[in-house]
């Protein structure tokens, strides 16, 4: 595309730079060439704008000038996204069903679907409109699922779960196994509780590569409208996890947790049961939450404690042997 083309499908302003220039893909600031669009939006990375060979790059609107031709938009991140769909529009799979596939009698499956190989649908399912399973899918008995659902290989819908429009699940995701509920008896031996509540999932929701939301022993384990879950994630029974929220790889919410609407929980955060983090809460690398989180706070450590005040014990915390042998020097002395 000529980047007059692209200025005007993504509405934003061309700068030091020719209209009639051709853009045949788009790459990282480093390694962009000549015919490829690229992009600043961390400011560590302004260097290397001056310096790229690519063709042209995405800057935001007060960034300096360079003399590679500029996109200024107001968010360049998230220009660069909608560029990248215009340039690599994804795999289309064409309506019917795969000889191999089982599909109960019983189930409604709406138009325009692709029903990839050894693809199990079960008894008085409900799929809506132009829904793809690729191959070996399974969705249990009693499942419902809105328009435009799509489910890599293997991911798995356990049954009477609830699931709404636009959802995708990556590969090996399981939506609905049973929550990790164990009573002990007088004999010290674990006694399953039974897990018969459903996982309700809202519209545009993203559950990525081997995460698993469980069902609950009452109930609901609910997951909002429009949440983003990267790989390796668990969700726990009878969790609520709100709107827009970002759980990161591996994160571990345990059972009966709330997270509050637009939160971010980053790489292995660990949050205890029955905490609630709230809203547009963010919680960093690896922290763990014993308590409730206040909406709107920046939280780090185990336990997660204020983020400032992380960095301050953070920072003690190499000088511990030395202050510990000024302390028994005192002592001593004393």
């Amino acid at each position: 595309m000529k980047l007059s083309a692209i200025t005007a499908a993504l509405d934003v302003r061309l700068e030091n730079g020719s209209p009639e220039t051709e853009i045949t893909g788009l790459n990282g600031i480093e390694q962009a060439g000549p015919g490829e669009l690229t992009f600043v939006s961390n400011p560590k990375y302004a260097a290397a704008a001056r310096s790229t060979r690519a063709s042209a790059v995405i800057v935001s609107e007060d960034f300096p000038v360079i003399a590679t031709a500029m996109l200024r938009a107001k968010d360049p991140y998230l220009t660069f996204a909608r560029a990248l769909e215009i340039f690599y529009q994804p795999l289309r799979y064409p309506p019917g069903v795969h000889a191999s596939a089982v599909v109960h009698a019983s189930a409604k499956v709406g138009v325009g679907a692709h029903i990839g190989p050894y693809v199990v649908i079960d008894q008085d399912v409900e799929i809506g409109a132009n829904a793809v399973l690729l191959a070996h899918v399974v969705i249990y008995r009693g499942a419902r699922i809105g328009d435009h659902f799509f489910a890599h290989a293997h991911a798995v819908v356990r049954e009477n779960c609830r699931i709404g429009r636009n959802v995708l699940l990556q590969n090996g995701v399981v939506i609905g196994a049973d929550g990790f509920g164990f009573a002990k008896t007088a004999e010290g031996r674990w006694h399953k509780i039974p897990q018969p509540a459903r996982v309700v999932i809202g519209d545009d929701v993203e559950v990525q590569a081997n995460s698993c939301i469980d069902r609950a022993s009452v109930g609901e384990t609910r997951i909002g409208r429009g949440v983003k879950v990267d790989n390796l994630v668990q969700v726990g029974h009878g969790s609520q996890v709100g709107e827009d929220v970002l759980l990161c790889a591996q994160v571990g919410l345990a059972g009966s947790t709330e997270i509050g609407n637009k939160a971010i929980l980053t790489g292995q955060v660990g949050v205890v049961g029955h905490c609630k983090v709230g809203e547009n809460a963010i919680v960093t690398p690896q922290s763990g939450v014993a308590n409730d989180i206040a909406a709107g706070t920046l939280v780090s450590g185990s336990p997660a404690v204020d983020h400032k005040a992380w960095l301050k014990y953070s920072a003690i915390l190499p000088r511990l042997p030395e202050i510990a042998r000024a302390v028994r020097a005192r002592e001593k002395k004393d």
